[in-house]
C-alpha cells in the first residue's frame, strides 16, 4: 500500500476539502472560548459537548484513507493532537486511595417512580455526606425514611437536600435568583474537620431551533452562587449538585474559576452523568476548594434521568 502511495502522483493534491475540515475542527477546539455567546448562546453549547468533537478525528481519518490523501492524513494530526491535549489526561483513571470524606451528589428527577429504592442505592455506596437536589416535596418524606437509619443528620431546603453521617449546624437556603430555594449550605462536622458544603441545582437550559442554546436563566443564577461561595467563611468548600453545564463552559466561571472539579483532577474517565441511558455529559458536580480530591467516579445508575456521582476527598 505504501508502494502504491508512493507512486501516486495525486497523492499531495486529493483531499484538499478534508484537509481544509480537519483544520477548522482543530481551531474549533483549539478556540472554543472565542466561539461567541451573543447569538444563541452558541459558544457555551460548543463547550457543553466539547469533548464529543473528538469523534471526527477518526471519521476524518478513515476518509483521508480511503481518498488515499496524504495531506488530509497529515492535517488529521492536528485535531487529534488538539483533543488528546484537552481530553486525553481524563480518559485514564487518576483516582487514588484513602481520604477523609467520601461525597456523593444525584438528580433524582422529580418524577422518579422508585424514590425509595434510590434513597438505597445512593445510601449503598457508603457515601458519609449525599446532596439530592430535584426533590419534589410530596417525595421528601419517602428520602427521609429510607436515609434515616444511615444519615441521622439532614437538612432540606425547598428542593435540594443534604444528609450526613456527621452533625450539620448552619443549614441555611442561598438564594440564586430564582425565587424558590434550588440551592443551600451547611456546616458538615467531620472526624478530619469541618467543611462547608453547598447543594445546588442550577435552572435547566433547552436547545431550541429559534432561540439556540437558551440558558440565560442558568448563566445568572451560577453568577449569584459562584457569589456565595466566594463569600463563605470557612476554608474548606464543596459543591454538590446538578449545574446543568460542565466544566468547559464559560458561563459557570463565577464558580469553576475558584473550585476544582474532583472528576477533573482524580476522576475515572470523563465522568459523563446524562442523560443516564447514554451519558453524553457531566452536567452533574463535585467541586472543591480548601479540599484536596482523591477519587472521583460514577456510581450505578438509579430509576433517575443522571447518574449519581461520587468522590472521596481529603480535608
Amino acid at each position: 500500500m505504501v508502494d502504491r502511495w508512493r507512486r501516486d502522483p495525486g497523492i499531495w493534491r486529493r483531499g484538499i476539502v478534508l484537509a481544509v475540515c480537519a483544520v477548522l475542527l482543530a481551531l474549533l477546539m483549539l478556540m472554543h472560548a472565542h466561539v461567541p455567546n451573543t447569538i444563541g448562546n452558541l459558544g457555551s453549547l460548543t463547550e457543553t459537548f466539547l469533548p464529543w468533537f473528538g469523534v471526527f478525528v477518526p471519521v476524518l481519518l478513515v476518509l483521508a484513507l480511503l481518498r488515499r490523501s496524504a495531506t488530509a492524513v497529515i492535517a488529521v494530526l492536528l485535531p487529534a493532537v488538539v483533543w488528546a491535549n484537552l481530553f486525553g489526561g481524563l480518559v485514564i483513571d487518576r483516582s487514588g486511595t484513602g481520604g477523609d470524606l467520601m461525597v456523593v451528589s444525584h438528580n433524582v428527577n422529580a418524577d422518579n417512580p422508585d424514590p425509595q429504592g434510590t434513597a438505597r442505592s445512593v445510601a449503598a455506596s457508603g457515601a458519609d455526606v449525599v446532596g439530592l437536589v430535584e426533590l419534589k416535596p410530596a417525595m421528601v418524606p419517602a428520602y427521609e425514611r429510607a436515609l434515616a437509619d444511615t444519615y441521622p443528620y439532614h437538612s432540606v431546603q425547598g428542593t435540594v437536600g443534604l444528609w450526613s453521617k456527621h452533625p450539620l449546624t448552619d443549614s441555611r437556603p442561598v438564594d440564586i435568583r430564582l425565587g424558590w430555594t434550588r440551592a443551600m449550605r451547611a456546616t458538615v462536622s467531620a472526624p478530619a474537620g469541618s467543611v462547608a458544603v453547598y447543594v445546588a441545582h442550577l435552572p435547566s437550559v433547552r436547545v431550541k431551533l429559534k432561540a439556540g442554546f437558551t440558558a440565560n436563566q442558568r448563566d445568572a443564577s451560577a453568577d449569584q452562587l459562584g457569589e456565595a461561595i466566594a463569600a463563605e467563611r470557612t476554608h474548606r468548600v464543596i459543591l454538590l449538585g446538578d449545574l446543568n453545564g460542565t466544566m468547559n463552559d464559560r458561563a459557570l466561571n463565577a464558580i469553576t474559576s475558584q473550585m476544582r472539579s474532583t472528576q477533573g483532577a482524580a476522576g475515572d474517565g470523563m465522568g459523563f452523568s446524562w442523560p443516564a441511558a447514554f451519558p453524553m455529559a457531566r452536567i452533574d458536580q463535585i467541586l472543591v476548594k480548601g479540599v484536596e480530591p482523591v477519587a472521583s467516579w460514577s456510581l450505578p445508575r438509579t430509576e433517575s434521568d443522571h447518574l449519581p456521582i461520587a468522590a472521596r476527598v481529603t480535608l
